[in-house]
């Protein structure tokens, strides 16, 4: 089954739900409404009935205290909803009458309460069902995806290296273009070790049980160090990166391997999403109190309000999956948050405040020494600001 025919059977199976929902909640409503008002018309008829009874007991008890003027205490035992009146004879009570009245009134606003909370109660719990499937519908969506863009991540680099191994095992090349088949050979190995290396980190934390070895750094630093080994493999990739580094240390608590995925990913994501020749991608440190953080500006094409929202979700690619042309298997993003939330700080996407493209803000707490101790050091006691909840 292709692509197009997967959207096409997709989008029946999804107007097939809704139909069905519409349907389902149509005659929950409809149920609750003839309920509500069979017991209305039940109450009715049994108020109409009652004062037919009523309106006999009293003819009758008027006639037996004819034949019989000392049978009134009686006849008042007999029928507790009449009174006797100034002239003799008998009568409802109004006491009674609006007692029973009451009772009627109180059993309606039961009715009344009971239909809507019903019809709301299990409307929720269709919402909440519409709701998990939506979310299982779209997981599958994203790993589908996800084992296509793997498939074809593994693929395309593996078929270009057979046909690169080919061609020098079939004829003599000069030596010119064999540097450059080895070059193309080297770059789709790196394509292939990074793709490896992403799979086998989401993995890794999907099932880890123990938190990350955090130690004393300093961001600066870390991020220098990163750079300068990343810079040639970006500009190669045509990226123009800006540098502004915080003039006073950045001390933070990291798995300094860890977050280096996080740079690796961000720097990744602001140059492949890029179509401009010139990448331009500007990295910012700088400190805000007891937090610091980490600014990726890009001048790609930028994210709606719900990409930014969506894209740190696994398996999740913005865009168009049938219309894709950028290399990626949607958990770059998501590897990103997790590491950051597991080094205690957070991740957000916004818009570039330079109008063009998205910046992306890891958010990290700032280590903070104990008054007694000395300079930071790896083994030293720490205290760290706390995320938001």
């Amino acid at each position: 089954m292709n692509r197009r025919s997967e959207v096409l059977q997709g989008g029946r199976s999804r107007a097939a739900t809704r139909i069905a929902f519409f349907v389902i909640v149509a005659f929950v409503l409809a149920q609750v409404a003839w309920w509500m008002v069979y017991q209305g018309r039940a109450l009715d008829a049994a108020a109409r009935e009652r004062a037919a009874a009523w309106a006999r007991d009293v003819a009758t008890a008027n006639e037996l205290l004819a034949a019989d003027p000392g049978a009134a205490s009686a006849l008042l035992a007999r029928y507790p909803h009449l009174q006797a009146t100034a002239t003799g004879r008998l009568e409802i009570d109004p006491d009674a009458q609006r007692a029973v009245e009451a009772a009627t009134r109180s059993t309606q606003r039961m009715f009344a309460f009971e239909g809507p909370f019903f019809a709301l109660v299990i409307l929720g719990m269709l919402w909440l069902i519409a709701g998990s499937l939506r979310v299982e519908r779209e997981l599958k969506r994203r790993q589908q995806n996800f084992l296509s863009a793997v498939t074809h991540e593994f693929k395309t680099p593996i078929g270009t290296l057979r046909l690169l191994v080919q061609t020098l095992s079939l004829r003599p090349a000069s030596p010119e273009r064999t540097v450059a088949y080895l070059r193309k050979m080297e770059t789709e190995l790196d394509r292939l070790e990074r793709t490896s290396d992403q799979v086998l980190a989401s993995a890794r934390l999907q099932h880890a049980e123990a938190p990350p070895v955090l130690a004393a750094a300093d961001l600066n630093t870390v991020v220098q160090g990163h750079l300068g080994r990343a810079r040639a493999g970006l500009e190669e990739r045509g990226a123009v990166l800006e540098l502004a580094y915080a003039p006073e240390p950045l001390p933070v608590s990291l798995d300094v391997d860890a977050f280096a995925i996080v740079l690796h990913n961000l720097l990744d994501n602001a140059v492949k999403y890029d179509p401009n020749p010139q990448k331009r991608v500007r990295v910012t440190l700088h400190a805000d109190g007891d937090l610091i953080n980490l600014h990726v500006d890009d001048a790609g094409p930028g994210l709606t309000r719900d990409e930014r929202e969506r894209v740190f979700d696994r398996f999740y690619r913005a865009g168009d999956e049938m219309t894709r042309t950028t290399a990626g298997v949607g958990i770059g993003l998501h590897l990103v948050r997790t590491i950051v939330e597991s080094l205690h700080g957070w991740v957000r996407a916004e818009e570039n405040p330079a109008g063009t493209g998205t910046r992306f803000t890891v958010v990290l707490p700032r280590r903070v020494v104990a008054a007694e101790e000395g300079a930071p050091s790896a083994g030293g006691s720490v205290r760290t600001a706390e995320a938001p909840a």
